[in-house]
């Protein structure tokens, strides 16, 4: 089964020196202030990886799609661009292809969707969404997500309302290492 792998160097080497600058912080107040400082520290943790994920797949808008493309050199397809978003912008290490990434990690309801989190697509193998797991992007938030959508195009937004995208939608899902930041449990 596909995985996701949680690296041990930057950014998450500043989460841990967060975590500890809260921690020297909290001691020389009451528990109940360790305890709001590490939450609000995880919480701001979280909200900063979201967003170096999200500014770097903003900036490469306009990256032409090329199949198996990995590259901003040479181009991307969709689940290269996603591989390349997360490795480059906090270490995290996804699958190759749209099918295993859909793997990784711990599914999320539509309505709990937070940027940074992988959403599917059913493009191919059938009509109208029927088909096998072919597509990944990256939630941006409000109904928004960028992706490297198909030959001849560029990287850029689209909306899941948008028809094509809302009858193919298959899902979301949160890469376990961002789950676990997110749940103040990852082991930095």
């Amino acid at each position: 089964m596909a995985q996701s792998t949680l690296p041990t160097q930057l950014p998450f080497a500043t989460v841990t020196s967060a975590k500890t600058n809260t921690a020297d912080d909290a001691a020389a107040t009451s528990d109940d202030d360790s305890d709001t400082s590490a939450q609000f520290s995880d919480a701001k943790t979280s909200q900063g990886l979201r967003d170096m994920l999200i500014g770097l797949a903003m900036e490469l808008r306009h990256v032409r799609y090329v199949r198996g493309g990995r590259d901003p050199s040479t181009g991307f397809d969709c689940s290269g661009f996603v591989r390349y978003v997360f490795e480059r912008a906090i270490g995290l290490q996804l699958p190759s292809n749209s099918a295993s990434q859909y793997l990784v990690g711990k599914i999320i309801h539509r309505d709990d969707m937070k940027p940074g989190d992988l959403v599917f697509f059913r493009t191919a193998g059938g009509r109208h969404g029927k088909g096998r797991i072919s597509h990944v992007a990256i939630y941006i938030g409000e109904g928004r997500f960028i992706h490297s959508p198909r030959r001849g195009e560029s990287v850029r937004v689209d909306n899941l309302s948008d028809s094509y995208w809302a009858k193919r939608f298959a899902g979301a899902r949160r890469p376990e290492a961002m789950a676990q930041i997110d749940a103040g449990t990852h082991n930095g």
